[in-house]
């Protein structure tokens, strides 16, 4: 790891931070992603993300009970707020 870097990071908050102004990937639970610009973020992983995009993945099933190929179903935001307790994973988007 870089020195500069590790010696930034003193928690993993801190990681979070190095993370303001760059797209990331928000996992969700729910079976929910979000990738987005990181404008904010608190101590309970609440989060502010513009130019938002949220991916879930929607299972059915047959009438019989069998459950079919899963759906993913896109949505676009402008401006998001995620709440934290929904949060399971935040990541830098690598472009």
């Amino acid at each position: 790891m870089d020195t500069v870097v590790s010696s930034t990071i003193s928690e993993p908050l801190d990681l979070v931070k190095l993370a303001l102004g760059e797209r990331v990937l928000i996992k969700l639970r729910g079976d929910r992603i979000v990738t987005g610009v990181l404008h904010a973020h608190d101590p309970h992983m609440n989060v502010v993300v513009s130019q938002a995009e949220e991916s879930i993945y929607i299972v059915d099933v047959t009438e019989d009970g069998q459950p079919l190929p899963p759906k993913l179903e896109k949505r676009n935001f402008e401006m998001l707020f995620v709440r934290g307790d929904g949060v399971i994973l935040l990541s830098p988007v690598e472009q």
